[in-house]
Parts: C-alpha cells; sequence; structure tokens
C-alpha cells in the first residue's frame, strides 16, 4: 500500500510517500519539503498570522495533491508544535480543511514521543534493550525511555531549537555570555524531568533522532547522508562540546556553508547544539547513536499495526 505522510513542523512542511504492509519494513518512495517557519508566523498574540496561515493552507493543498499524483491510496496528515501552541490553532486547522480537504490531526507532545519511541524501538529491535532516545525538534525537546514499544516515561518540553534561538539568541553570533547563561537556564529547566527518567531505571543503548541530531553527528565527523540510512552514526558529548566552541562563534550564513547544516537550520543549530550537550549532561550520557527513524515512521508502523485505520488518516 503506497501511503503519505503530511508533516506540518515548526520550521517546514514534509510529505513523504512510501510504499509499506504490515510486517514489513516501509520503504521510502519519494520526499517533498517546503520552508515555512510557522512558529516565526506567530504574533505577540500567541496567533497564527494570516500570512502564516496563507501559507500553511497553499503548502498543504500543494502537497495533497503530490501525494494524489504519486498514487497514494491514503495520506495521514499531522501538526506539532507549532500549531499545537497557537492559540488560534482551531480556526487555523478549520481553514486548512475548509480550502484543501486535509484534516491535520494535531498530536500532543507525549504522543509524538510515544510515536517516535516506537520507531526507535522498531529499528533497533528489541535485543537493544532498554532504549533512552532524544528528540529535538523546532519547538520541543521529546526524551523517553522504556523496554517495550511504549515507553515507561515520556517528556515533551518547550526546549526546541527553533523556540530557544527566537527566545534566547537574538545576536549572530550570539556571544559567550549569552551561550553561557543558556548552558545555566538549559541545567535547571531539566533538572526535574532528567531525575525521574534516571530513577526509571537503567538503559542498554542511548539513541538521538531528529534533523537537529543527524545535522550535529555530521558536524563532527559521522558519515554523510550518501552512505545510507544503516551507516553508524554517533555523536559524543566530548565532540559536542568542541563543535559549540567552533560554531557558536561563527555567523549564521557561515554556518550554513558546513556540511551538513542547510540554510534553514543554520540559525537554529547553535540552539540546537547547546540542547543537545545539557541533555546528554543531565542524564549522564557520553554518546548517542543516530536513528534514521522517528516520529513520521512512528506514525506509519501504528498504523500498519492497526490495519490500515486510525484517526489520523484522511482522504488524499
Amino acid at each position: 500500500m503506497r501511503l503519505g505522510v503530511l508533516d506540518v513542523g515548526s520550521n517546514t512542511v514534509h510529505l513523504l510517500v512510501v510504499d509499506a504492509h504490515r510486517g514489513g519494513h516501509p520503504t521510502p518512495m519519494s520526499s517533498t519539503k517546503a520552508t515555512l517557519r510557522l512558529a516565526e508566523n506567530t504574533d505577540d498574540r500567541g496567533d497564527i498570522t494570516v500570512v502564516g496561515a496563507d501559507r500553511l493552507v497553499s503548502t498543504v493543498g500543494e502537497f495533497a495533491g503530490i501525494a494524489k499524483m504519486s498514487g497514494c491510496e491514503e495520506m495521514m496528515a499531522f501538526a506539532t508544535s507549532a500549531v499545537r501552541d497557537a492559540n488560534n490553532s482551531e480556526a487555523v486547522l478549520a481553514r486548512v480543511r475548509a480550502e484543501t480537504g486535509v484534516g491535520l490531526e494535531v498530536l500532543s507532545g507525549v504522543d509524538e514521543a510515544r510515536l517516535t519511541f516506537l520507531a526507535v524501538r522498531r529499528w533497533y529491535g528489541w535485543s537493544a534493550g532498554r532504549i533512552l532516545n532524544l528528540d529535538i525538534g523546532g519547538g520541543s525537546l521529546e526524551l523517553t525511555a522504556g523496554g517495550d514499544e511504549d515507553p515507561d516515561v515520556a517528556f515533551s518540553l518547550q526546549l526546541g531549537a527553533g523556540r530557544l534561538t527566537r527566545d534566547w539568541l537574538h545576536a549572530d553570533p550570539p556571544g559567550k555570555r549569552r551561550v553561557a547563561v543558556l548552558r545555566d537556564w538549559l541545567d535547571a529547566e531539566l533538572l526535574g524531568s532528567a531525575k525521574e527518567l534516571r530513577s526509571a531505571g537503567d538503559w542498554d543503548r542511548t539513541v538521538g533522532t531528529s534533523k537537529t541530531f543527524r545535522s550535529l553527528a555530521r558536524l563532527t565527523g559521522a558519515a554523510p547522508s550518501a552512505a545510507g540510512p544503516r551507516a553508524k552514526r554517533t555523536l559524543t558529548a566530548s565532540g559536542l562540546r568542541q563543535l559549540i566552541a567552533f560554531i557558536s562563534r561563527m555567523t549564521a550564513s557561515d554556518r550554513a556553508e558546513l556540511e551538513g547544516v542547510s540554510a534553514d537550520r543554520s540559525q537554529q543549530i547553535v540552539a540546537g547544539a547547546l540542547i543537545a550537550e545539557a541533555t546528554m549532561r543531565a542524564l549522564g550520557v557520553d554518546e548517542l547513536e543516530i536513528c534514521p527513524w522517528a516520529l513520521r515512521e512512528g506514525l506509519i508502523l501504528r498504523k500498519l499495526d492497526t490495519e490500515m485505520g486510525g484517526e489520523l488518516v484522511v482522504s488524499a
């Protein structure tokens, strides 16, 4: 069965088309992205602006057409923190449905964390033992740990790379003092959730998911995307500290020239690195493995498990 997964995030809208069947490995057929920066198109009242809503409607309509032309029998369409946090999310969602025919399902932060954990578990299998997974998005940070497909502990914290860039790192480059202050603030913010995660039991494998972690791993020497999804990629705490010292002195335009950093991610990669560093420090993690599967794959797997049914499905 050919499925489309439409992911409306804080920075981008991403359509992934896969061929999938229950019990099989989902095979990616095409990937289409558009940079909307939806979280930045939010006004002082916390509403998505008219311009932001216009761009969202236009992009969702365009991508729904691509999914149909790609032969998708069904499309799962969902939104995460940028829409979840907006005060006018219901009105924006209603407009998207009325003008495109696509119903966007807004995932809670904890659901986002749990679905990502499912994808990680399936990628590594039961032999991985207890897994700790970290996922940095534009608006939120998801932390999960457990020995089954559903984690024992799941947190979604408002510590996304885009959010902290907007709130904390206004200068370009941000400056040593600002970086130091943000480090201290992150340590305080992570204290409670890290304590609960560590008290839930030890883990056998530590994992990082998301574009931010993939970029950070590449910047510290991991294999490029051309090496394929099964190439082992890791991120170490020591490598991350060295990287922060380097990229925090660069402008966003200079960072965009680095291999592994796209132009639309260059502004928030410093914040992403600081979040990763603080989280690894809080949890006592020296090294992470980078998993190529994350939220989108988790949604696909959950759908296949429920025999192609569920609330997240809308017609393409």
